[in-house]
């Protein structure tokens, strides 16, 4: 019955068929077109550190902050957290199919903000870190040593230097994680009877590191006002930052009061 109406009038059914071919080429042009459109949902993953924490500390001091505020965030899906053993905390949010990662990336590090104030000091020394990733891994690059020249310390650490932000910056990239050993670093281990005996904590260990071993300015020489005759600038150079293993023995931790008083060095108490 349709079709016999259209079939009477061959004038309005073409004019019909022109119209549609109209709004179909106008449409052409104006619907989103995607190579590999969005099909998963975003995630923004939350990650910092914890040196020295086990699990169960990490969930109580760092865990049960975060996921407090991020909790309810506009457009979140659910969220998933895991606190290790080592001291690594990582949270990831997931969003709404849709939803901007670069939008959600902010509202997420928002909430974080708010709950620095309530996190460790260590854990806000170290930072903590948000990005949007891809639950995806794109690929795997394997480092070996054919000959066994170089240990899987000395790999990872040239992994860090000469490929993770080369391979950052490739289009498409969104994040280059190392796996492998870790990075080169000064580690001290001290020995808790020696603490004790020379009434000396763990902290108090840390603090002087912090102290003794830094990058600081020693100043300048001859800028003005100078005496008559001064024509020379001079900037001076310290050490700053220890970088061998003897220097962070050498390290002072305490001085006992007293004519003849005991120097207590950082190798007197452990080892670097």
């Amino acid at each position: 019955m349709i079709s016999r109406f259209f079939i009477e009038r061959p004038v309005l059914a073409n004019v019909l068929a022109l119209v549609f071919v109209l709004i179909g080429a106008v449409a052409l042009f104006q619907l989103p077109v995607a190579q590999y459109p969005n099909v998963v949902p975003p995630t923004v993953q939350v990650t910092t550190r914890f040196p020295g924490a086990n699990a169960q500390t990490l969930v109580e001091t760092v865990a049960l902050p975060i996921e407090l505020q991020v909790n309810g965030v506009q457009d979140m899906l659910y969220m998933q957290s895991t606190s290790a053993s080592d001291g690594t905390y990582s949270l990831t949010v997931t969003f709404a199919i849709g939803t901007d990662p670069d939008q959600a990336q902010v509202l997420v590090q928002n909430r974080v903000a708010i709950a620095m104030s309530s996190l460790p000091e260590a854990v806000q020394v170290q930072g903590v870190t948000t990005q949007k990733k891809s639950t995806a891994i794109l690929g795997f690059v394997t480092l070996t040593s054919p000959d066994s020249r170089y240990d899987s310390l000395f790999l990872s650490n040239y992994a860090v230097i000469n490929l993770q932000n080369e391979l950052a910056r490739l289009p498409g990239v969104g994040n280059v994680t190392v796996f492998g050993a870790g990075q080169y670093a000064m580690r001290i281990w001290m020995d808790p009877n020696l603490l004790q005996a020379r009434g000396l904590t763990p902290q108090d260990i840390v603090n002087v590191v912090q102290q003794q071993s830094q990058e600081v300015t020693a100043g300048q020489i001859g800028i003005p006002p100078v005496p008559k005759g001064q024509i020379f600038q001079y900037t001076l150079n310290v050490n700053g930052r220890l970088n061998e293993a003897a220097d962070y023995e050498n390290i002072i931790v305490k001085v006992e009061s007293g004519e003849g008083g005991r120097v207590t060095r950082i190798r007197d108490i452990g080892r670097v």
